[in-house]
């Protein structure tokens, strides 16, 4: 593929303004390109009310479509009654109308007169075949259209399924999939033409088969969605849960989509028939989130409830999750299929039934496992493919299980005898395909998924939180491995003792879905809990250590985050020469939610940088105070910049995760001609009229109902970091200095009753706590 083919699309237009169009419209704006947005013509106002509506839709989204808010300035609006001219000079138009194979029709005939010769063509249909949809078409189109399957949000799904047509020109496939790769930031997966191509194939059998066993079973929605959850990898909604976010009409109509398209000896028939349980709470009204609930329910006061799938009545929804998924979540699925009882039956019921039927799509729709795989992962945010699920479990013993047990084995299944599906040769990762054939795994030039290369490396040195590797040109990179990648003692000696031996550099990186989620809040709970205030000041010293080891090494240092990089891990990022960042990366720091203070060096960064752009030390104690103390993040590196969490004359960003190690060591190579580490800085306190401004701002705000009680504490100590506190002059200190006052106020509110309730609140309930 060329590595600059999608560089031809400068211009796109998408047709339907709907969820999915929308969201289509909006990620190319967030790759800096034109967007010209049509729907249908209103009969009453503005001719193109129904794009302008979706306009301010794409506006106010939460999560929000736009990386910044500036990007919608490069929407324009029309309809497709007016405006089919202005669409056909565009690069690239996506249909993306009602399911409807003669309205699709009539649209492309429609177009087909304002076509510029070079314009490509694609609809984002999961239910059509493309061979009919070209059916009537000119061959001149026909060469030119194939089908770009997004997934909602588009935004934040990865997977781009891209279905060709027989006549569809190679060279369109290969712009569209560059283009989508490296400027749409998708992972790209060509599917053969088949009914629900390769992600909805496998995941809506998957949410089908949990829903089929856990009301087979008898057993609560909350229990099989913590099962069928983090346990297996899956996203913590589970089936019921997911459901509820898709919407329990919607998802009804793809069941039926698939039941009515899939041949009648698919084994998706055996549990994607008409569920009385799902249309029971249609009918009376509970769609799902969009609604009034579906599965689950909260009431104005924040009571949650879940449906009882016997009574069908709405009871209290059980928080603690049983033993097993505990167990589950930290030695992996294996472990879910050890016993009898009704759980473990559950999961081995509904893995066998999706890894099965996953087999059994070789070689009908793809011939290599790793597109299934890839499709679960980008697509439905799986940890593990289905087949790299069934080499955790053992190849030979699943079939075994299968057969004793008078299972279905695919042929696929039965040709491994025993041998893995994903298997290192050479040093290199390769997977088994139809047929029996190992082959090297499958990924674009420049693209590196990092839970792959891994499998290739031997860890330099590992401990239960992080490891350290040694890349082909002597590159270290340390990765994070711990539950949502919370810091601890493990992670950050790793960090410490790559800095004393950082080989030409060093690339801060994981794979997982978050950087890092910040410190271990469970580990300093138990320390406030046994007040064992040393051991604190001993795991923030340590800390402090290892990022300033990180940031005075003699080698240039690179973060590459994506997902949560907040807190803690923010902290990390903060002491590296150059962020290289993924599109959708979240960047803050959120200590004060919980009644602390950041402790890493992160106020102390943050009041260097608002110095470094302000020159005015009060202006940026002010500003490092408000931002600290509300807790900023950004969900985008673009909405970082103006809070100094990245720094666009120093950062980057990438549009595609899978490109970040590119860009890491892309970054290394610039830094590394003539590199010296930074110069310790020295900083001014902002001083006690200063800190007096700040405490009376807080407390007017408790005054007025604005802040809590606890909210004064906190923010006071914030304010006493970078001013020096009450009656302080405007002193000059140095780094170690800042860092000593972290670690003090840090201590000081972990003494605190408040903050511990606050830390509680947020591990047993997963929201802030205001006191």
């Amino acid at each position: 593929m060329s590595t600059n083919s999608g560089s031809a699309i400068k211009k796109v237009c998408v047709i339907g303004a709907g969820t999915m169009g929308s969201g289509i419209a909006a990620q190319v704006s967030n790759a800096g390109l034109e967007v010209l947005l049509l729907d249908i013509a209103s009969g009453e106002g503005s001719r193109n009310k129904p794009a302008e509506d979706a306009m301010e839709r794409i506006k106010k989204s939460d999560p929000p479509l736009l990386m910044k808010q500036e990007n919608a300035a490069l929407i324009s609006t029309g309809n497709i009654e007016d405006d089919l001219g202005a669409a056909g000079q565009c690069d690239w138009i996506v249909e993306a109308i009602v399911e409807r194979l003669d309205i699709k029709r009539t649209l492309y005939s429609n177009l087909m007169p304002h076509l510029k010769p070079t314009t490509l063509v694609s609809s984002n249909t999961s239910t059509i075949p493309i061979s009919l949809l070209m059916e009537d078409m000119p061959v001149e189109l026909r060469q030119r259209f194939c089908i770009t399957h997004f997934f909602n949000p588009v935004r934040y799904m990865r997977l781009l399924e891209l279905v060709e047509g027989e006549e569809t020109r190679r060279d369109v496939i290969d712009t569209l999939a560059d283009f989508s790769d490296r400027m749409l930031g998708k992972g790209v997966v060509q599917c053969a033409d088949t009914p629900g191509f390769l992600g909805n194939r496998v995941g809506v059998f998957a949410l089908q088969a949990a829903i089929h066993e856990a009301v087979s079973l008898k057993l609560t929605i909350e229990e099989a969605d913590a099962i069928f959850g983090r346990p297996m990898g899956i996203p913590k909604t589970g089936a019921f849960g997911l459901y509820d976010l898709i919407g329990l009409d919607l998802m009804g109509d793809v069941v039926r989509s698939l039941n009515s398209i899939l041949d009648q000896g698919d084994p998706f028939h055996e549990v994607g028939g008409e569920n009385l349980v799902v249309n029971g709470r249609v009918k009376a009204g509970f769609t799902g989130n969009k609604g009034k609930g579906g599965f689950y329910r909260e009431d104005e006061a924040g009571q949650k409830f879940a449906h009882d799938l016997e009574t069908g009545e709405w009871r209290p929804r059980a928080e603690s999750p049983p033993e097993l998924v505990l167990r589950g979540e930290k030695e992996g699925l294996a472990v879910l299929l050890e016993g009898d009882d009704n759980l473990s039956q559950f999961a081995w019921r509904v893995l066998a039934r999706i890894l099965t039927y996953s087999a059994g799509l070789l070689p009908e729709v793809t011939h290599s496992p790793q597109d299934i795989d890839d499709a679960m992962k980008l697509g439905y945010n799986w940890v593990q493919g289905p087949f790299e699920m069934i080499d955790v479990i053992g190849s030979a013993k699943f079939v075994e299980r299968l057969q004793s047990e008078n299972w279905y084995v695919p042929e696929y299944l039965r040709d491994l005898d025993g041998q893995p599906v994903y298997a290192v040769k050479n040093k290199t990762l390769k997977v088994r395909h139809w047929g029996g054939d190992l082959h090297p795994v499958k990924l674009p030039e420049g693209v590196t998924r990092f839970h792959m290369l891994r499998r290739t490396l031997v860890p330099v040195f590992e401990n239960a939180g992080a490891s350290l590797f040694h890349l082909d040109d002597g590159t270290r990179l340390v990765e994070f491995h711990t539950k949502a990648n919370a810091l601890d003692a493990d992670c950050m000696d790793v960090v410490n003792r790559t800095a004393y031996d950082p080989g030409p550099g060093i690339i801060v990186h994981n794979d997982a879905q978050h950087f890092s989620a910040g410190v271990n809040l469970e580990r300093f709970m138990e320390m406030i809990e046994a007040k064992n205030w040393d051991g604190i000041d001993a795991f923030l010293l340590g800390f402090q250590k290892a990022v300033a080891a990180l940031c005075y090494c003699p080698v240039p240092v690179v973060g590459a985050p994506s997902g949560l990089a907040i807190g803690g891990g923010f902290e990390v990022l903060a002491h590296c020469d150059m962020v290289v960042a993924h599109a959708n990366s979240v960047l803050g720091l959120v200590e004060s939610v919980v009644g602390l203070v950041p402790g890493g060096g992160g106020v102390k960064e943050i009041y260097w940088r608002w110095y470094q752009h302000t020159g005015d030390w009060e202006k940026a104690a002010r500003n490092t105070f408000n931002q600290i103390g509300y807790g900023q993040t950004a969900s985008s590196p673009d909405e970082a910049a103006p809070l100094m969490y990245f720094l666009p004359e120093r950062d980057r960003q990438v549009m595609n995760r899978d490109r970040l190690i590119e860009g890491a060591r892309a970054a290394l190579g610039d830094l590394a001609t003539g590199y010296k580490p930074r110069e310790s800085p020295e900083f001014e306190l902002a001083g006690g009229a200063a800190y007096a401004e700040m405490v009376e701002f807080l407390e007017k705000g408790v005054a007025k109902g604005m802040f809590f009680p606890h909210d004064l504490t906190v923010g006071s100590a914030i304010a006493r970091i970078v001013t020096g506190g009450h009656d302080s002059g405007k002193d000059l200190v140095s780094e170690e200095a800042m860092f000593a006052r972290e670690r003090s106020s840090f201590i000081e509110l972990a003494k605190t009753p408040q903050t511990l309730e606050r830390i509680k609140h947020l591990l047993r309930v997963g929201t802030a706590l205001r006191n």
